[in-house]
């Protein structure tokens, strides 16, 4: 079994920054993907940014030039650095693992949340 812990949320003025952080912990033998969601009230959840093992990362349109997703593979542990906050970015943010446990079992485990909420 694997976990992935988060933190960093919290509460912002529109222009302020926050990072957040999700640790994965339990039986992983490579993390493959490693990826940050939100959900916004009444919407969907969507991808935010992702990054491999490799450092190629992935962006939405509109968090690209303000959000920086970082990862420390040692660590088993994903950042994500956002800068100039809007209140369109408030919702709950959800980290994401894509890793293998074996050779053979590959899965993708959740975090439970973690809100972030921009406003003055």
């Amino acid at each position: 079994q694997v976990q992935l812990v988060e933190s960093g949320g919290g509460l912002v003025q529109p222009g302020g920054s926050l990072r957040l952080s999700c640790a994965a912990s339990g039986s992983i033998l490579n993390i493959y993907v490693m990826g940050w969601y939100r959900q916004a009230p009444g919407k969907q959840r969507e991808l935010v940014a992702a990054i491999t093992s490799g450092g190629s990362t992935n962006y939405a349109d509109n968090v690209k030039g303000r959000f920086t997703i970082s990862r420390d593979n040692a660590k088993n542990t994903v950042y994500l650095r956002m800068n100039s906050l809007k209140p369109e970015d408030t919702g709950v943010y959800y980290c994401n693992a894509d890793l293998y446990e074996t050779l053979s079992s590959r899965r993708t485990y959740w975090g439970q949340g973690t809100q972030v909420t921009v406003s003055s």
